[in-house]
């Protein structure tokens, strides 16, 4: 037979085999290709043009879209200098730990010239997701969205929108991040500030030179748009509003919502919302700013500046004399605004998507959150709080260590010593009163260390931000699961009062919370994912100075209760 003949014989069989996955039930799962290809383009803002580490050379980088259910193979070939590393954030990543992403913690970063395949599922997660860099501070420029449509023939539970579209607040640095995180770590101090927030990637008319990289949403009048809002600035929580136009919210870190309406919603780096936008039934005959500032609760320098992007109404960009409205945005360090907002959020909690809060508790942690400080090293002047210390984060005044071997490969081939201690402590050694005069010791110890979880345990986690060095709010980002936000308050947690007061009903279920600034949030969620599950703060500032730690979760006892093996690929150290 010719090769010819041969040849077709086997487009017959394809198209056979296309044919029944066409007739199959509709929903049932696909398996969709990406290839991600790292390297570097000059991109410009602000008149300021650089070389910039990007996926495919697009910044921000490409939307992957996907159906729950579906499988995901995702080809990172990586042609830059850097180290690279993709964490896919959010995803439930259930017994998949090797595809979570973050350099050291499951996997050794992709080097130059290397490549790797992520390989997950999409279980029970419909919504908006995204994906970023996960090594150092690369996501500056290293992400995209995630979109995670309901399986075929499941409806959205609200009215089907006209239109979707993903809106990503960024940070937009004139010089290297990479530059400028290396330089702090040196001094011990605070690292130079964003130059410009971003709405995908465009900075907006209210900067210099930038009146031309305006990102505008073009509508139509008596229509629901869905905007599916992401946060992937690196270190600063955002306010967001349309002039004179309300948002509903349906979704939070995709799982659906009690809808409610707002003017302004708060969203933190690493958090997710899908709003529907009513537009005005007949045209407006004016334009409107969608805009976005940070929320500020800390002590140290900050990018007060405020990004815009153009809301336009069909028919209206020939006119030049519309008049354009602005939204009220509320207060840079407005705290009773930011909790007003988040007391609001709560899980659907319907038949079809319930709210499965842990009742019972099985272990019960306690962990402080906050800053404090390394000595300077000898013969050294530092910028940290004085000339002789650096800056410094912690949970349970334990700053992480990053290992040189990944956390998860060390685990699961039995071999932990000398890369970590499995004793994180579960509460602080030195109780102290959190919120109110900070102790004179600042310094923190230094390590990496893990919480150990048998399979299945239900956690209680209460995270108590410290005032030392100034209280703060940080949001808190957990890999591996969703959690439920049971309980939040001010000042320091008490535990004979507190948890009556603790929603066990509804709820809010997701995967980055703030801890409130002077303040403690409570969370649970049951340890059903077998693997090595990284926490950090998302204000990477804060992750760089070592406000993160991992949990270890064993594999339980039946085959579907344990860790897959490593893929073949996996990139090495």
């Amino acid at each position: 037979m010719g090769a010819s003949a041969a040849g077709m014989i086997q487009l017959g069989i394809s198209l056979v085999a296309v044919c029944l996955l066409a007739m199959a039930e509709p929903g049932h799962a696909a398996t969709r290709h990406y290839t991600f290809d790292i390297n570097l383009q000059n991109v410009t803002r602000l008149c300021h043009t650089k070389s910039t580490v990007t996926v495919n050379g697009q910044f921000p980088g490409p939307k992957i879209v996907a159906r729950e259910g579906d499988r995901l193979l995702i080809k990172v070939v990586n042609h830059v200098q850097n180290n690279m590393s993709i964490h896919w954030h959010g995803i439930r990543q259930l017994r998949s730990g090797w595809a979570d992403g973050p350099a050291y913690i499951t996997q050794c970063p992709i080097q130059t010239g290397q490549s790797y395949v992520y390989n997950y599922t999409i279980v029970g997660q419909r919504g908006t997701l995204w994906w970023h860099a996960h090594i150092s501070w690369l996501r500056s420029t290293v992400y995209g969205p995630i979109i995670i449509l309901p399986k075929l023939g499941v409806p959205y539970p609200f009215q089907k929108p006209y239109k979707e579209v993903p809106i990503l607040f960024g940070e937009w640095f004139n010089t290297d991040t990479e530059a400028i995180i290396n330089q702090a770590t040196i001094t011990g101090g605070g690292p130079n500030v964003s130059d410009a927030y971003t709405i995908n990637g465009l900075p907006g008319p209210l900067y210099n030179c930038s009146a031309k990289d305006t990102f505008k949403l073009n509508v139509k009048p008596g229509k629901t748009y869905m905007l599916r809002l992401i946060n992937a600035a690196l270190n600063d929580e955002l306010f967001f509003s349309i002039a004179n136009h309300s948002l509903t919210i349906v979704d939070a870190d995709a799982v659906y919502v009690k809808p409610f309406s707002t003017d302004v919603l708060l969203i933190a780096p690493g958090q997710t919302y899908n709003v529907l936008l009513k537009t005005k039934p007949v045209h407006p005959n004016a334009t409107f700013f969608m805009a976005a500032r940070p929320y500020v609760t800390g002590q140290g320098t900050f990018d007060n500046s405020t990004v815009a992007g153009i809301l336009e109404y069909e028919h209206t960009s020939h006119v030049k004399t519309l008049p354009v409205f602005k939204p009220t945005l509320p207060a840079l360090n407005d705290t009773a605004y930011a909790t007003k907002f988040s007391n609001k959020l709560r899980s659907l909690g319907s038949k079809q998507f319930p709210a499965n809060v842990p009742r019972k508790v099985d272990k019960q942690f306690f962990f402080t959150v906050g800053l404090g400080t390394n000595p300077c090293p000898k013969n050294q002047t530092c910028q940290g709080p004085t000339n002789t210390t650096k800056f410094a984060a912690s949970i349970n005044n334990v700053s992480f260590v990053m290992p040189t071997n990944a956390l998860l490969q060390s685990h699961y081939t039995g071999q932990s010593k000398g890369v970590y201690s499995p004793y994180f402590p579960i509460s602080p050694l030195i109780p102290f009163n959190y919120t109110g005069t900070p102790p004179n010791n600042t310094m923190v110890s230094n390590g990496t260390k893990l919480t150990v979880l048998p399979f299945n345990t239900s956690v209680e986690l209460i995270m108590q931000d410290t005032s030392i060095l100034g209280a703060e709010s940080h949001p808190l980002h957990l890999h591996g699961f969703n959690f439920f936000v049971v309980g939040q308050g001010f000042g320091n947690f008490d535990k004979t009062k507190d948890p009556a007061k603790f929603n066990l009903v509804d709820p809010v279920e997701r995967n980055t919370v703030g801890v409130p600034s002077g303040g403690w949030v409570a969370i649970r969620f049951l340890a059903d994912n077998p693997g090595v599950w990284f926490m950090h703060c998302h204000l990477e500032v804060h992750t760089s100075w070592g406000l993160k730690m991992a949990w270890v979760v064993l594999d339980g006892k039946l085959p579907n209760q344990k860790v897959l093996p490593p893929p073949a690929d996996l990139p090495k150290c």
